[in-house]
């Protein structure tokens, strides 16, 4: 790779700085520290806050692989796609009439993947440190359950329309928690949940299986609450992403459960399914909010994303090969050419349909190619690994990552920064475990 070389030319020049500073010897603390921080700052700062230590996380590998000698990156086979998918909307940039505006959505495409790279690297030697990664993402979850719960009892007011409660009953209006994150939105705390809980799953099995009792209770108690939680933001989106987590956690489970706990293993599966199903029937106000789903166009919801999604499958029509630039303040400026109604939107509320809007077909087309090539190899890895550890942290992660995805079908808060952050990293942890497989 030319990029290699140019590092690798790079290091010639400046190891000596290496070799001669402490600060540069100690670099990967301060990359581990910088990664922890992002996942712990995002249940306090707005988007830039964020973001600023993010790009802190990025200069600091930088620093690294720029004067270290030895130091290169080995993109994988997913890695390729996510590399086309980054020089189209490059392309897209290039090609968009609303260039400053496609430029600051272009910067945080570019925040986030240079993160993943980081994150990549850093677990490249560093791979003991999954444990603090997943464990740190499940604690922040564990702490916006907390607060979720106590908004929950003070029955926080809503802070705009969350909900259509022209045909609700009083006792159907559900109180939608919100958490600490910002922009306060439930369906923001839904889609962190969704990303967040799956890590939560796997460092139970993590304790588990090294056999730390006391560890793995309590993180199964932040499990639960964080599943409730979930279900409290009243995000039904979340509820379709949190089935497929419990649907991933059943499949990989049976793998190791299956044959010498069968009727344990049918016995907590039959559990879970009779819970949820109970607290639908009896929680009049949870019961209305699942129906809702299927309301279609009975609900105001539903039928202002179905107009969305008429006038955002025209946009991307429109401008199929190359998009109107990559960000949400594009779509906002353009949705209005093409809305069905006088309401205002913030995205597509669908992230393949988003992404197709923003830089065209041939970004969907690589972005798809990067899930699907993830997907197969982590399937296949899960499936032939025996390491169990190995596949309790991959499994997390790529039902994180496929749980994200099904809940971006209806929304698109996947591209906040809570999220983003989260879904990169799940990334990174699929990516470095089978790249170290490799290496073996």
């Amino acid at each position: 790779m030319i990029f290699n070389s140019i590092l690798k030319f790079s290091q010639d020049k400046l190891n000596y700085l290496y070799e001669n500073s402490l600060f540069l010897q100690s670099i990967d603390k301060l990359i581990f520290v910088s990664i922890l921080a992002v996942f712990i700052s995002s249940t306090v700062l707005s988007s830039d806050g964020i973001g600023f230590i993010a790009l802190i996380t990025i200069f600091l590998t930088l620093l690294k692989v720029l004067t270290k000698r030895g130091e290169k990156f080995e993109p994988n086979h997913f890695e390729i796609w996510l590399l086309v998918y980054f020089m189209i909307v490059l392309i897209s940039l290039a090609g968009s009439t609303l260039f400053a505006l496609s430029f600051k959505g272009f910067m945080k495409t570019v925040t986030y993947l240079g993160f993943y790279i980081s994150v990549v690297h850093y677990l490249k030697d560093n791979r003991d440190k999954i444990p603090y990664l997943l464990g740190t993402i499940g604690l922040c979850a564990g702490f916006e359950s907390i607060i979720g719960f106590l908004q929950n009892f003070a029955q926080v007011q809503e802070i705009s329309t969350w909900q259509d409660v022209t045909s609700l009953n009083p006792e159907e209006v559900m109180t939608r928690v919100y958490g600490t994150l910002k922009p306060y939105n439930p369906n923001l705390l839904g889609g962190y949940f969704v990303a967040s809980i799956p890590a939560l799953f796997g460092m139970a099995g993590y304790f588990l299986i090294n056999k730390k009792n006391i560890p793995a209770i309590i993180t199964g108690v932040l499990t639960l609450l964080s599943v409730t939680a979930l279900f409290l933001t009243g995000c039904r989106g979340s509820y379709i992403g949190c089935m497929v987590i419990f649907c991933g956690i059943f499949a990989v489970s049976a793998k190791y459960l299956w044959k010498n706990y069968k009727n344990i293993y049918l016995s907590v599966v039959g559990a879970v399914i009779a819970l949820v199903t109970a607290a639908i029937l009896f929680v009049s106000s949870l019961r209305a909010r699942v129906l809702s789903i299927f309301a279609m166009r009975h609900d105001s919801s539903n039928s202002f994303r179905f107009n969305v999604y008429q006038s955002s499958f025209q946009m991307a029509k429109d401008n199929w090969l190359l998009g109107i630039g990559v960000g949400n303040k594009n779509f906002r400026e353009i949705y209005g050419l093409y809305m069905k109604t006088g309401f205002d939107a913030l995205s597509a509320y669908n992230i393949f349909l988003e992404t197709a809007v923003e830089s065209g077909i041939f970004a969907l087309i690589a972005f798809l190619g990067f899930l699907a090539v993830m997907i197969k190899d982590a399937v296949k890895f899960i499936l032939t690994c025996e390491n169990i550890q190995n596949v309790i942290f991959i499994s997390a992660a790529i039902i994180s990552i496929i749980a994200v995805m099904i809940h971006g079908l209806v929304d698109t808060v996947f591209f906040r920064p809570q999220i983003q952050f989260v879904f990169w990293t799940m990334v990174a942890v699929v990516s470095s475990t089978l790249k170290a497989e490799a290496r073996a």
